[in-house]
């Protein structure tokens, strides 16, 4: 039998993304004169169908179904996005230059959110054949076993963060790639050679673009003070940057948080939704929840989703299959940095990335595809001993 404790779990979380985002919508509606349950009709319908398409893949055999599928979301996912910059607009919606969503009867889907999935099915199906834990293995030789893989990630990160101009699901790729490489069998001294590589990478592609450098000064213009304090002044001075390039987003989104206090302001009584916090029903969702449901409803959500995580790793650790187990901890990897990067970045403790809160921030194919990832695990889980 499936894990029915995390599938109540990702459900509970779905219903409450409903609710939330037909309350962070209202001032969107006014501005994009739509229909007042617009938002709330949608998200009824991918809420909906995500617990549906969750439900459905429980009651599937992991033998039968795992690799059909993942190998399923991985090619036409890969295929998709390769041929998105070519498309017409016609087909493809495209915001800032970047072709992120294609138009598929009437709806945009991200191909990159089913991407992940799959490329997390292509690591643990090719890990669990080619890695393996050999005490004796140079660290050369570790490099030379993992460059294909290296290789691959090269080109995710030049189809991801260059044509779709999307760090952020790099950075989440690039994390649970190297932590599953780890529990694949490869050393301690690769996995830190190999979070530096990524480190690198990242900072080569964010001084590649202009708006992300701004976007890190931004954030420096936050953390300043509270970093340069331990500094003697005359490093200090030199490192410090104008708080005038403070971007209004995380201003609103602090004040936000603040605002809620302990009990929040109320379902539906935020003010900071009303034109100041942007995106409030995608990326800034937790600064807009804070703010009506205050610390205690935001350690209900967090307490959620950290418990979701568990019951993920839970399954991981337990399930016999060695394939079985990274695709499943790959699963929870890709969910948990999602969640950290976003809560970090709206809080002002990293900058910003544009990553959606799993199962919470309005979007269709951020919800389905999750819930899939999911639905898989659940599957899997009737291969584990777990109570």
């Amino acid at each position: 039998m499936a894990d029915r404790t995390l599938f109540t779990l990702v459900t509970t979380l779905i219903t409450l993304s409903i609710i939330t985002v037909y309350s962070m919508s209202e001032f969107i509606v006014i501005l994009d004169k739509t229909n007042d349950l617009h938002f709330f009709f949608r998200s009824i319908f991918f809420g909906f169908f995500a617990i549906f398409m969750m439900w459905i893949l429980s009651t599937q055999d992991p033998e039968k179904w795992i690799n059909p599928l993942g190998m399923f979301l991985f090619v036409t996912s890969t295929l998709v996005m390769m041929a998105m910059p070519f498309l017409p607009e016609s087909l493809v919606h495209a915001v800032g230059g970047a072709k992120r969503w294609i138009k598929i009867a009437g709806l945009s889907l991200a191909p990159v959110e089913f991407f992940k999935i799959g490329f997390i099915w292509f690591l643990a199906w090719s890990f669990s054949r080619k890695i393996e834990h050999k005490p004796q293995s140079s660290l050369k030789e570790e490099a030379l076993a993992f460059l294909p893989y290296g290789v691959m990630f090269g080109g995710v990160m030049f189809m991801i963060a260059f044509i779709q101009n999307d760090l952020g699901q790099v950075m989440v790729l690039g994390m649970t790639m190297i932590v599953m490489l780890t529990f694949a069998g490869s050393s301690f001294r690769f996995f830190l050679s190999m979070f530096g590589l990524i480190i690198f990478a990242g900072v080569t592609f964010i001084i590649s673009k202009e708006h992300r450098i701004e976007r890190v000064k931004s954030w420096w213009a936050i953390a300043q003070d509270s970093v340069l304090s331990i500094f003697p002044a005359n490093i200090a001075d030199k490192l410090r940057v104008p708080i005038d390039v403070v971007p209004y987003q995380i201003g609103y989104s602090l004040n936000a948080i603040h605002h809620g206090g302990i009990i929040g302001n109320g379902l539906a009584d935020g003010g900071f939704k009303l034109g100041f916090l942007s995106d409030v029903h995608t990326d800034f969702i937790l600064a807009g929840a804070t703010e009506e449901y205050g610390f205690i409803g935001t350690f209900i959500i967090v307490f959620l989703f950290a418990w979701v995580i568990l019951r993920t790793m839970r399954i991981a650790n337990r399930v016999p299959s060695k394939m079985f187990s990274l695709f499943t901890l790959g699963i929870g990897l890709d969910l948990a940095f999602s969640f950290l990067l976003n809560s970090y970045g709206i809080s002002g403790i990293t900058p910003i990335k544009g990553i959606a809160v799993p199962f919470l921030s309005y979007g269709g194919s951020s919800i389905v595809a999750s819930s899939i990832g999911v639905g898989m695990v659940l599957m899997i889980s009737k291969k584990a001993h777990i109570s």
